[in-house]
């Protein structure tokens, strides 16, 4: 099926209705606290597993997140029976899947690790390098950044304004230019 961007595909309290194959696009999953602050768990592309999917589907119990198609995504959803049939009865699904929730959880526990042990500072670095990929600009509003490392949007708007004075980027409303990318990677620890 095709998935237009800004789809929510599931919210928390619903029923899982089958194993999400993401064939193109990405699903952005978040959770929300009862403060209403929002942290990026990951995202889920083509070869990826969601958690939240393989939990509900194992476990049988409903979602505790969000997904929203962050991009145009063309999905396949297999049924929970179909699902359950795979995992039993499909050595390579199984190998393919059990890998996949293995590289998940890895991703999860740098997540902890991350928000555990690393200054506001340097997750925001790592977050706008990640976000601008090879480019040199990220367009994000202070509230998104926030919910990609898991602070609060005043904690995000005094440490862009840091960066800035300090003439890693420069910030006009909803784009950031990354003008000191080996400093920010440093900051990151990314520099080698």
């Amino acid at each position: 099926m095709q998935v237009p961007q800004g789809t929510v595909l599931f919210r928390p309290e619903d029923a899982c209705q089958g194993f999400v194959v993401v064939h193109s696009g990405t699903i952005k999953v978040t959770l929300t606290a009862e403060n209403g602050r929002e942290i990026v768990l990951y995202r889920v592309r083509p070869g990826e597993v969601c958690l939240q999917t393989f939990g509900c589907l194992v476990n049988r119990t409903t979602y505790s997140a969000e997904g929203v198609a962050e991009t145009d995504c063309a999905l396949e959803v297999v049924p929970a029976g179909e699902f359950e049939r795979l995992v039993e009865n499909d050595p390579v699904f199984r190998t393919r899947l059990f890998g996949a929730v293995a590289a998940r959880f890895a991703d999860l526990e740098r997540l902890v690790e991350d928000v555990a042990l690393s200054s506001v500072a340097e997750r925001l670095a790592r977050a706008l390098l990640r976000l601008a990929g090879s480019a040199d600009a990220v367009d994000a509003t202070h509230e998104a950044l926030a919910s990609e490392i898991g602070s609060a949007r005043e904690v995000i708007s005094r440490q862009l304004a840091v960066f800035a004075r300090e003439g890693l980027i420069a910030v006009t409303r909803g784009h950031i230019e990354l003008t000191g990318r080996a400093r920010l990677e440093a900051l990151a620890h990314l520099a080698e």
